[in-house]
């Protein structure tokens, strides 16, 4: 019995296009689209002038005259404006005996009224949101934050929960790592990621050097943002995540210890920033960046990629890693068109600026939301997305790569694409025109640059009053 060569044929011709749609609908399916995103602006009673900055320090009576300077000197060239906020129990003077009120009081406010921001912006109503994700990092409480939203919008009882802690500045792109892999095995679903850090309850009361800084650095913020799966929302989309990589060195004992929450030798909690932070970035970076660079830039420069990860030894690079020599000999111009970076320093920021080479319209936005509202934590990207949005810099089909760094110690980054020209009124609204500042006058600088230790004296006695 002969084989029917035309019936094979025809049998052949529709298996290849059963497994073939089949594989582009499944491709399909796994899409992350961000629906919109609200970041959170506190109230002007609780902004952080210069002189309230310097009140908070002063009140430290566990200080002496070095680190009042220390303190002070730092603020003047941390990079951090005056129009940043503080938490309500900082404003009252409660900074040193914060109690579990006040962080819960602190976390609602940034939560609710972000997510509140994001329902009204999008039109969606509570219970349809099918997968909700909270990360907070200083703070577990029992239930648990994501159990207190659910409570407050009463969401539905099959709702998908996941409430993450510990994962540092970038557990934002964490947060959406996991909402994408939920996404490829739970089709045309609605996800909310909630993104901030509970400052209130983690003040250093201390005076180690590495563990005050974070006295100096970090701010009350956050950010709620919406995704979907769904083909039917995709015109509504205002981007689409094309590329997530995350790189872990915390095998490394001193990467794993230069971001980290410990008491010091008088017993006092606080967060602790090493002098190795920056190599960590590095290191991190540098790994990183050999997984992303060949899935977002064009052939032409991938050869140079190539070339210049194979002409130099890998290995002892990274040893000796700088952040600022992460990306040398590369352009990622070439396939990204703006650069979010996480403002979690001036040391942070420009590090990454040069390593890549990115000029300062380039890092104008990490610069200036660091300006604006300080380092955030984990919800510090999304207003530097949103100062590129207020600028009318987004424009539809281009590229952004962000770029997260965190304790552990991590760097995750992601690269999504513009689905439609971005400009609609943000967080930044009511102030775009004044940024970049026209003054170069750091109000900082002018009242506190010329420390020494009879204005210290003299300070403390004028707070004491």
């Amino acid at each position: 019995m002969g084989f029917n060569i035309p019936i094979l044929s025809v049998f052949l011709i529709i298996y290849i296009v059963f497994y073939v749609t089949r594989f582009v609908l499944r491709r399909r399916d796994k899409c992350c689209y961000m629906l919109h995103y609200e970041c959170y602006k506190g109230k002007d009673e609780r902004k952080l002038d210069t002189e309230r900055c310097a009140n908070i320090v002063m009140r430290n009576k566990n200080l002496g005259i070095d680190e009042y300077k220390f303190l002070l000197q730092t603020i003047v060239s941390s990079g951090i404006g005056e129009e940043t906020y503080a938490p309500t129990n900082f404003i009252e003077g409660k900074e040193q005996c914060p109690d579990y009120h006040d962080a819960l009081t602190e976390m609602d406010e940034i939560m609710f009224e972000t997510l509140q921001g994001l329902l009204a912006k999008t039109g969606f109503n509570p219970s349809d949101i099918d997968i909700l994700v909270v990360n907070v990092s200083l703070l577990s409480t029992v239930p648990s934050l994501t159990a207190r939203i659910i409570n407050r919008y009463k969401m539905r009882e099959d709702i998908k929960v996941f409430n993450l802690t510990g994962m540092g500045c970038s557990a934002s792109v964490i947060g959406i790592d996991l909402v994408q892999h939920l996404f490829k095995t739970h089709p045309n679903k609605l996800a909310v990621v909630v993104s901030t850090e509970s400052m209130g309850s983690n003040w250093y009361c201390g005076k180690e050097r590495s563990m005050m800084l974070s006295n100096c650095l970090f701010r009350s913020g956050g950010c709620s943002m919406l995704f979907t799966n769904n083909r039917a929302f995709k015109d509504r989309a205002i981007m689409k995540l094309t590329c997530m990589v995350r790189t872990h060195v915390g095998s490394i004992d001193e990467a794993h210890t230069c971001c980290i929450q410990v008491e010091d030798d008088e017993g006092y909690q606080g967060f602790r920033l090493t002098k190795f932070l920056t190599k960590a970035a590095a290191q991190a970076f540098t790994i990183n960046l050999k997984v992303l660079l060949p899935k977002v830039l064009p052939l032409w420069e991938l050869l140079r990629y190539v070339y210049v990860s194979t002409t130099q030894n890998y290995k002892s690079r990274l040893l000796r890693a700088k952040l600022e020599e992460v990306g040398k000999g590369l352009n990622l111009k070439t396939g990204i068109d703006h650069f979010c970076i996480h403002p979690g320093g001036r040391a942070v920021i420009e590090g990454v600026g040069k390593s890549l080479r990115l000029s300062e319209h380039d890092i104008e936005p990490a610069r200036m939301a660091l300006h604006r509202f300080g380092n955030t934590s984990a919800g510090g990207l999304w207003y530097v997305l949103g100062y590129m949005e207020a600028k009318k810099r987004l424009k539809k089909g281009n590229k952004i790569l962000m770029i997260s760094f965190g304790a552990g110690f991590k760097c995750n980054n992601c690269v999504w694409e513009v689905m439609k020209d971005m400009d609609e009124g943000n967080v930044w609204e009511d102030c775009i025109d004044n940024y970049p500042p026209k003054a170069k006058a750091n109000p900082f600088i002018e009242k506190y640059g010329w420390l020494n230790d009879d204005s210290v004296n003299f300070l403390r006695l004028q707070d004491n009053k």
